[in-house]
This record gives structure tokens, sequence and C-alpha cells, in this order.
């Protein structure tokens, strides 16, 4: 009974960590405006970003990314810590951040959350994926498509660190990469249009 209600308390935990709109807060903090009134109407760090300057977004990203830290961790502290438990709960801080109920169920595109469950599971694939995101924001200034092909390669980082460098991955983790990289690729399908006849703004 008492695991069956730390599941509980858990799952709400990381669903509602998740669903913590950063980037709306921020705006009306700082401005009093509804981010999703402004530039694309995302409720993440790019369109923070754009719209209020870096001082607003790298908070913004911090939170993001810690409460899908927090939600993975929470996990071992209510002493239900299995590998189909953290993906669980991971997933269900990304689906927070993507379709918050703060917000009447608006968010983000779930790249900063993402991060941050990976981070708590995986931190080398989240450094393999941060070094291909970087590369590619630097070099073609379209945060959209950093984000996309740092997202898709989630998956295969999971699966070269296990047959390059002996890592082994839970396969329950490497589902939850496949889940999340499809979620973002999902909430990106606007962008990926745009990308597709020229037409993406960069973000310098």
């Amino acid at each position: 009974m008492e695991l069956f209600r730390n599941i509980v308390v858990v799952s709400l935990s990381s669903y509602l960590l998740g669903a913590i709109p950063s980037s709306f807060i921020i705006g009306k903090i700082l401005k009093g405006i509804d981010l999703r009134d402004h530039g694309s109407g995302n409720l993440g760090a790019a369109n923070t970003f754009r719209i209020l300057g870096a001082k607003a977004a790298i908070p913004v990203l911090i939170m993001d990314i810690g409460k899908g830290f927090l939600a993975v961790k929470l996990v071992s502290i209510f002493g239900v810590d299995n590998s189909i438990f953290i993906a669980f709960a991971a997933l269900l801080a990304v689906l927070g951040h993507n379709y918050s109920i703060f917000v009447r169920f608006s968010g983000g595109k779930g790249v900063g959350t993402t991060t941050g469950v990976f981070l708590a599971i995986t931190p080398i694939a989240v450094a393999i994926c941060l070094v291909i995101w970087t590369v590619l924001l630097f070099s073609t200034r379209i945060v959209s498509l950093a984000s996309i092909t740092a997202a898709s390669f989630l998956p295969i980082s999971l699966l070269l660190m296990q047959f390059l460098f002996g890592l082994e991955t839970d396969i329950s983790v490497i589902v939850l990469s496949m889940i999340v990289a499809l979620a973002v690729l999902y909430k990106h399908r606007s962008n990926i249009k745009r990308l597709m006849v020229g037409k993406e703004k960069r973000i310098f």
C-alpha cells in the first residue's frame, strides 16, 4: 500500500514539476507579458530569448532543466527506484512541460526538460548531444535545427555508448529516448515545415 501511494505521489509530482511554466512566470515577472502572445507563442527558452533576451532565457533554461532533473531524482527519494518507473516519471515531466495544466495545457517543446531528465539518468549521452546542439547552433544559428538534430541523436548516443564503450543502458531508457525524440519532432513540426522551405528564423 505504501509503495502504491509513493508511486502515485511521484507520478503526480513529476507531471506537476514538469508543468511549472518557467517562461510564463519569467515573462510576467520581468515584463508583465504572456509569452504565448509574442514571437512563436512557445513557452520555452528560445522564444524567451527572442522576446526578453538572455537575462530572461538563461533562468528559464536552468529551471526547465532543473525540473526534469528533480523529477527523476524524486523516484529514488520515495523509494520506488527502478528503471521502468524512472523512465515513466521522466516522461511525465516532459509531458508536463509540453502540456502544462497551469497554462491551459500549452507549453514548450520539451528540449530543456528532456535535457534535465537525461542529465539525471545518463549524463554522458547528454554531453554528446550537447556537443551536437552547440556545433549546429553556432554554425547555422537555427535553434530548432540544433534541437531537432540533438534530440534525434539521443537514442543513437545511447546505443553508441553501449556498443562502443560497453556502457549498458536499460531498455526502458532507450525506449524513453525514442519517445521523447519523437515528441520533440512533433512539437517542432511547424519549424520543420519552415526549414524545408528555407524560412526558419535564425536565433542571432
